[in-house]
């Protein structure tokens, strides 16, 4: 039961984004600036953007050594330059958008944990270096030689002075801000139930009594990443659980800065205000983590805590303060679908577990195909 005003000031809109994170938000803010006299509305289910948008981990990187290598095994080298040269585009593009200042962003770079598993993997880095210098004109890999204190499962730590982190909520409310300066309109809660391509209507279910909603838009953008499957179940889409906990602040100085890989980056760290932010494992149980459900997999913790004692803080166990899962979404390669599904209607969906690298960027080029 909608009132005269709802009815004529609320359902209609010249562009309707379907997912809040930051694909979407950044897709809304793109298509206003490009529009300024357009009306758009971003719908997202939950309170806060429903997937990894807000859980993440902050790295600003495009990809350690031996996840390149693995990029290598399922594309050419001209497509694993094209990703990277994206990842790496689209960081530096939402530094120049929004500034350092505002996004938290630390120059500290990445460093990557080599153990007797991927040793030979360093016989790769300067090929890969060849690879990457059409777009950052220096060699990207060096060993770092310095001494950090991890345990002697590490036999040597790859650098990457290119990468950096940033705070994470501080970027989502950097698009959030960007997105009121210019009148885009955010609804949450708003859960899609259906979409009817032909008319271009958004059907969504009200938490008002279970009641349904039929938004009308001129174009619609779809930026659900592992949700997708669920508006369209054909989608060669694989959701991807990830876990995350920090620790209390430490009661010794942590003597490193930077966004660490491990276990060919499939495990991140990274020091926050002298705490521990530890992350990622879900190699450990594929099968498991591949789920739209959040939750936290005991096996995979205690694989994590293990790392933290074994390999980080060798002999000691910090106490984990808190803790939290966001859900990524993966295909047979880590480039994201970007397509056209009908007239005025686009999808830019699996972003590889790498939305703050490549989520403004994908954005951009969603905008485009309108």
């Amino acid at each position: 039961m909608l009132s005269f005003w709802e009815q004529t000031n609320f359902l209609k809109y010249d562009l309707i984004v379907i997912g809040g994170g930051i694909v979407g938000l950044s897709a809304a803010i793109q298509y206003k600036k490009k529009q300024p006299k357009a009306s758009v509305l971003v719908l997202e289910r939950g309170l806060f953007p429903t997937g990894a948008s807000t859980k993440n981990a902050g790295f600003a990187c495009f990809g350690s050594l031996t996840e390149i290598l693995d990029d290598l095994e399922v594309l050419d080298e001209g497509e694993v330059l094209s990703l990277v040269e994206k990842r790496y585009r689209g960081l530096n593009a939402i530094r120049e958008v929004f500034g350092d200042s505002v996004l938290g962003y630390q120059p500290f770079g990445g460093f990557e944990l080599i153990t007797e598993n991927e040793l030979f993997q360093l016989d790769n880095m300067d090929r890969v270096n060849s690879i990457l210098e059409p777009i950052f004109k220096k060699p990207v890999f060096e060993i770092f030689k310095k001494d950090l204190g991890f345990g002697p499962k590490v036999k040597t730590v790859v650098k990457n002075k290119f990468e950096g982190e940033l705070n994470t909520g501080s970027f989502l409310n950097a698009l959030w801000t960007m997105c009121g300066e210019l009148g885009v309109k955010i609804l949450t809660g708003a859960n899609v139930e259906k979409l009817d391509l032909a008319q271009k209507e958004v059907l969504v279910l009200s938490g008002n009594n279970g009641g349904r909603i039929t938004f009308k838009g001129g174009k619609i953008a779809i930026c659900t990443n592992a949700f997708t499957k669920s508006l369209f179940p054909e989608m060669d889409i694989s959701p991807g659980r990830g876990l995350v906990f920090m620790t209390e602040t430490l009661p010794f100085a942590i003597p490193w800065q930077g966004s660490f890989h491990y276990d060919k980056g499939y495990v991140y760290f990274r020091n926050i205000d002298n705490r521990l932010l530890l992350g990622g494992g879900r190699n450990q149980d594929f099968k498991a983590e591949n789920t739209t459900e959040f939750g936290v997999n005991p096996k995979i913790k205690d694989y994590l805590v293990s790392i933290m004692e074994d390999v980080i803080f060798p002999g000691y166990s910090p106490k984990i303060e808190m803790e939290w899962s966001g859900i990524m979404a993966f295909g047979p390669d880590k480039r994201p679908i970007l397509e056209k599904v009908s007239e005025d209607v686009v999808l830019a969906v699996r972003l590889g577990g790498m939305g703050v690298a490549i989520g403004w960027d994908t954005a951009g080029a969603l905008v485009k195909l309108f």
